[in-house]
């Protein structure tokens, strides 16, 4: 698996002109390639190894942050860093109280064996692309939030450049009437890998603190214009360690 593939949801160009007939997240997985059988299987020890770690880690959120993921009134966009998605899985687990989140994966064999991976995870996911066949994958997770599920967004995946915030899942919540969460995480400990992105592995047993800011709808109206203010505040919710340890 290349760290290239959409890993949740990234919309570079977020292309909002798309009217046609809504497109269903089974129809966008037709033609993607699908791991099956034992190539599955053999991603069952992984997926419960990155389940145990998860499970070892502290998290440490606010009341008012736990009642705010736990509310389903509305559909539900969650926006984190790249580098954030490994403690993405357990944050669903903990918090979303079961309620399904989605991400795009690409249609390619890479893909399939992520989104196995994903499966494995307890996360659904949209199979497409940002930039091949991306206006139907749109309109599939614009159909999967107005069926009240979740979607999360990695605003600077799946390529970068780090911490470049891209506004096409904005237009996708716009168009979905859902409710926009900005999540940042800070890591007590952890290893720092030599990616693209810097990709966090937090220690087991350490601490995450987990913080959540509701972008205001009327934002939504003007993306490109507040794109930068709503890249400084995902920034500020998950601040970098002073110190860290990079491996290869």
């Amino acid at each position: 698996m290349r760290a290239s593939n959409d890993a949740f949801l990234h919309l570079a160009t977020g292309d909002d002109s798309a009217k046609q007939r809504p497109v269903t997240s089974s129809e966008t997985n037709l033609d993607a390639q699908v791991v099956r059988g034992w190539r599955r299987a053999v991603l069952w020890p992984l997926a419960l190894l990155v389940r145990a770690w998860a499970r070892t880690l502290r998290f440490e959120i606010s009341a008012e942050d736990t009642q705010l993921l736990a509310r389903a009134d509305r559909p539900l966009v969650f926006m984190l860093w790249h580098n954030r998605l490994f403690v993405a899985a357990e944050i669903y687990r903990r918090f979303l109280h079961g309620r399904p989140v989605y991400g795009l994966v690409s249609k390619s064999r890479d893909g399939a064996w992520l989104a196995a991976f994903f499966s494995l995870m307890g996360l659904r996911v949209v199979r497409g692309s940002s930039s091949r066949g991306g206006r139907e994958a749109v309109t599939a997770l614009v159909d999967v939030l107005r069926a009240g599920h979740a979607v999360g967004i990695t605003p600077d995946g799946p390529r970068g450049p780090c911490y470049d915030f891209k506004t096409g899942g904005l237009m996708v919540a716009r168009r979905a009437g859902a409710r926009v969460v900005l999540m940042g995480m800070e890591f007590s400990s952890a290893r720092r890998l030599r990616s693209w992105d810097g990709f966090y592995m937090p220690k087991p047993f350490s601490r995450v603190h987990v913080r959540c800011a509701v972008v205001p709808d009327d934002t939504l109206n003007e993306p490109e214009s507040n794109a930068s203010a709503l890249r400084a505040q995902l920034i500020a919710l998950s601040p970098d360690l002073t110190v860290v340890k990079s491996r290869a």
